[in-house]
């Protein structure tokens, strides 16, 4: 591949729903464009883009892949990114690679919410966009119904390109708009033909609509246009161009990817109408030294953002997007976030898992590095005699965590291990240690996250994992005051051991864990010996008298008790005051609590409704509703026990317009018909471990 500039690189994500054909139509895109010799189906596993083994089993993109083809010379750099929302990571760092996004819609099934929430995303990041139609081959194929539903939902900007040509349910060419000419396709290209009499009415309501799209978005050419009422045609491609570049037009195309259908052309009109890397603004770094803001300049000193880590069995992938001068293999790359400088490397470019040498890449560009050693996600590498930092990327937050464990015993190791180099990959995935369970806990985006995850472990480390529902840090407390006597005496022989503690245990109201009075009077438990009292209390309450879970919220007080003067010792009163504090939290209305958290829900207005019924079955209480840009925030308290896997059912309920956030507010009872359950059942497997 030869050397291309800022003005000549395309950097275009696709993004969409799942199953409306994306990675089919970059498949042709590579075909097209002369990158790959065959074009591969999802459902056979033989695809350029998906090419993980999850990926090929699950027949779903998992991961944003990569490939560079060029046409029309021009460089176009594709990310393929995953329509499943379990991996809504890779889809940011697709998004954080892409200059212009292609928004992928079926002709079948219209805008669906994988098109929205790009559309969204783009929005919110300025980027500019293309729609394009897709699966017009599909019997029930409607583009001006899927048309009606994108101005529906996005608004009058996203004006059509193109207009299909139908012949008997066949998808046999298309008008193209802007020039207001027709195109058949003869199996080898396409030929000139004449705009159907049917369409005509159509194609020159769509021409006005692109000639008023253009003048919107030039002072110029609004006057122009309502002095006198049209356009030319250099003033309507200028018009449109800018109108895309701000996003203020949104070009909708037709194609039908399986057959290769239209692909070309949509090919035509990304090189014609998405912009180049030299139109976009300046990127904004930070002075690694002042922190002052600064605007780079794209003939600047070198800095590059690793925005993914790709790892194989090959080795290490980082890949970058140059934002300022150029890299190559004579380039020393400083890690200005790690303060510490890789060794060169060549840089590479990807088809798919294909990875090609390159001489170098200039700003603009997208490639890849091998073998860094300190860098990762996010990091900035620079030219060391100038060190920036680029901003952080908006990962998406884990939403579910379950418990992770080895399916044999003894490769924790192992699994641990292989988890933590998948990290490196995945930043939407943590793993942390719950310290009051035991429980190690691995947190993504899904269910299906998580699943891919232990299939990844197997396949990358050789070792497998188990997922499963993590314990519940169920506490106990007590409700009433009770007095009992705690007395331990031995006499075998030697040095024998006495201590007899009277304690009395209350509920405490502060909100504190624990407090220990001393009301000791007379020196009938000699001052010594009282730590060891307090230290023996703390020691038992780490397990409760119900179900075996840690108490708190307990006042104890010594206030009477026996001691010997020979055989008295610290460890008989320890012990002594671990039998006074069974004996009195048994008397004392002991009672199981839960961890509550506060959930705040946002979920588009008409889903309101299955949402609050269903936090109601959770035995949560909604606090409050506000209305919010997406639709409505839910304010709620449920118990932590009924949300493990609320991320994927929040999911089911909204089709993926839902999100949460939870924060934990503080322990309460657990109901009756509840606790008799979890008490049971700490008892059975009290049993079993004996």
């Amino acid at each position: 591949m030869k050397e291309y500039t800022a003005a000549n690189i395309r950097n275009v994500g696709i993004f969409g729903h799942g199953g409306d054909g994306k990675t089919t139509l970059t498949e042709a895109m590579l075909f097209n464009a002369g990158a790959i010799e065959r074009i591969g189906k999802v459902e056979n596993g033989n695809t350029t883009m998906d090419y993980d083994p999850e990926e090929v089993k699950r027949t779903i993109s998992i991961n944003a892949a990569l490939a560079a083809i060029e046409w029309k010379n021009s460089k176009i750099n594709i990310i393929d990114a995953p329509g499943f929302f379990d991996f809504y990571g890779e889809v940011a760092a697709a998004m954080a690679l892409a200059d212009s996004a292609l928004i992928v819609v079926s002709a079948v099934s219209g805008v669906v919410v994988g098109a929205e929430k790009a559309m969204d995303m783009c929005k919110k990041s300025g980027k500019a966009r293309m729609m394009v139609v897709n699966q017009m081959d599909r019997e029930n194929a409607n583009f001006a119904k899927v048309m009606e539903d994108i101005n529906a939902k996005f608004g009058p900007s996203a004006v059509p390109f193109q207009l299909p040509i139908m012949d008997k349910g066949q998808f046999v060419g298309y008008v193209d708009v802007v020039n207001m000419t027709a195109k058949l396709f003869d199996g080898k290209g396409e030929k000139d033909t004449a705009i159907p009499a049917d369409l005509e009415g159509k194609a020159q309501e769509y021409y006005e609509q692109l000639m008023e799209a253009a003048a919107e978005s030039d002072e110029e050419l609004m006057e122009k246009f309502f002095e006198e009422g049209e356009l030319s045609k250099d003033e309507l491609l200028a018009g449109l161009s800018k109108g895309v570049l701000e996003g203020g037009v949104t070009p909708v195309c037709c194609t039908a990817a399986m057959p290769n259908i239209g692909v070309s052309t949509l090919l035509d009109n990304i090189v014609k109408y998405l912009p180049t890397a030299a139109d976009m603004p300046a990127v904004e770094v930070e002075d690694a030294k002042t922190g002052e803001k600064i605007k780079l300049e794209k003939d600047g000193k070198f800095v590059a953002q690793v925005i993914k880590t790709v790892a194989d069995q090959f080795g290490k992938f980082s890949i970058v997007k140059v934002l300022s001068g150029t890299l190559s293999a004579s380039v020393t790359p400083y890690n200005a976030n790690q303060e510490k400088s890789e060794k060169s490397s060549t840089p590479y470019y990807f088809v798919g898992k294909k990875n090609t040498n390159i001489d170098k890449l200039n700003a603009g560009d997208i490639g890849a590095l091998s073998k860094l050693q300190i860098t990762v996600t996010g990091d900035t590498l620079c030219d060391a005699s100038a060190p920036v930092k680029c901003a952080p990327i908006n990962f998406p937050k884990p939403s579910i965590s379950l418990a992770v464990k080895a399916k044999k015993q003894g490769e924790e190791d192992k699994v641990f291990g292989g988890i933590n180099k998948i990290l490196e990959e995945d930043p939407t995935i943590t793993i942390e240690k719950n310290v009051e369970t035991g429980d190690v806990l691995l947190c993504g985006l899904g269910e299906v996250h998580l699943d891919v995850v232990c299939s990844k472990l197997k396949n990358k480390s050789g070792v497998e994992a188990m997922l499963t529902e993590p314990r519940v840090p169920y506490r106990e407390t007590i409700r009433s005051t009770a007095e009992a006597e705690g007395k331990h005496k031995k006499q075998s022989g030697g040095s024998g051991q006495f201590g007899v503690v009277n304690m009395r245990f209350e509920p405490l109201t502060n909100g504190e864990d624990f407090e220990f009075v001393n009301a000791i009077v007379g020196g009938v438990v000699p001052k010594e010996y009282v730590p060891a009292v307090e230290k023996g209390t703390i020691e038992a309450m780490r397990k409760g008298v119900l179900a075996g879970y840690p108490m708190i919220g307990v006042k104890a007080t010594l206030f009477d008790g026996k001691y010997h003067p020979v055989d008295s010792k610290e460890v008989a009163f320890k012990s002594a005051a671990r039998l006074s504090y069974k004996a009195a939290c048994a008397k004392a209305n002991p009672t199981l609590i839960e961890p509550v958290y506060c959930y705040k829900i946002v979920v588009p207005s008409e889903y309101m409704g299955d949402v609050i019924g269903d936090l109601n079955r959770r035995r949560g209480r909604v606090l409050g509703m506000n209305p919010c840009d997406e639709g409505t925030e839910v304010v709620a308290e449920v118990p932590m026990s009924e949300m493990f896997k609320y991320a994927t059912d929040l999911r089911s309920m909204t089709q993926a317009r839902g999100a949460f956030t939870s924060e934990f507010v503080r322990y309460e009872d657990v109901p009756g018909n509840v606790a008799q359950k979890i008490i049971e059942q700490a008892q059975k497997d009290e049993d079993e471990e004996e």
